[in-house]
């Protein structure tokens, strides 16, 4: 059960000043999230990869760069296993980038993957067929038929272009409740609002939006 974060801007930004507001926040969270950390942002429109294994409020070595697209997961590791840097998400494949938020019990399909999240986001690949969206809207109920129990089941898919979120969970709606703050040319999704910074606004359960 981890936090999420998506920030695009028309404008180029200093990709540490969203990574500082989410580093206080897994620090601030009711789960442990210090199970390492990663993000991937754009420069000269490649993706750019960084993982930790060093909690992201412990880390010094925070990603600097100017950037118009920054995406970011703090892991707490289902428990306390896997803990190894390939673990850390984002996961890239191709154009797409992945992070997910939540817990799965009894989950019965057959996907490559180290570890569940990677398993759900090749799942979903599978359907991919020029349209994201249509594919989350394929996949996510296969996932839930074939789960014994699902607690959450957040997730963000993204390329250069887009985002697709897809929110899910059956307890804990504080804890699993995503947040938008758009503004004219900028959009940030994030697990919890940034502290003291007003216009945050909760995404319901069980919705999928692009942004």
């Amino acid at each position: 059960m981890c936090r999420l974060l998506y920030q695009r801007s028309a404008h180029a930004f200093d990709a540490s000043i969203p990574l500082e507001k989410f580093a206080l926040i897994a620090k601030n969270s009711k789960e442990y999230q210090g199970h390492g950390w990663g993000c991937a942002y754009l420069q000269g429109n490649k993706w750019q990869l960084y993982k930790s294994l060093k909690p992201v409020w412990e880390d010094a070595d925070l990603p600097h760069t100017q950037t118009t697209l920054l995406i970011a997961h703090a892991r707490s590791a289902f428990r306390d296993r896997d803990i190894a840097l390939e673990n850390n998400m984002p996961f890239i494949n191709g154009d797409w980038v992945f992070i997910f938020n939540g817990e799965l019990h009894g989950v019965k399909i057959k996907e490559a993957g180290r570890i569940g999240a990677e398993k759900i986001f090749n799942f979903l690949l599978r359907f991919y067929r020029g349209d994201m969206r249509d594919a989350i809207k394929k996949g996510i109920p296969i996932i839930e038929r074939r789960s014994r129990y699902v607690k959450a089941m957040n997730l963000i898919i993204a390329n250069r272009q887009q985002s697709y979120l897809s929110t899910l969970f059956n307890e804990e709606d504080d804890y699993f409740t995503m947040y938008v703050r758009q503004t004219t040319d900028s959009v940030t999704l994030c697990s919890d609002p940034f502290p003291a910074e007003a216009g945050w606004q909760p995404i319901k359960n069980k919705t999928m939006r692009i942004f």
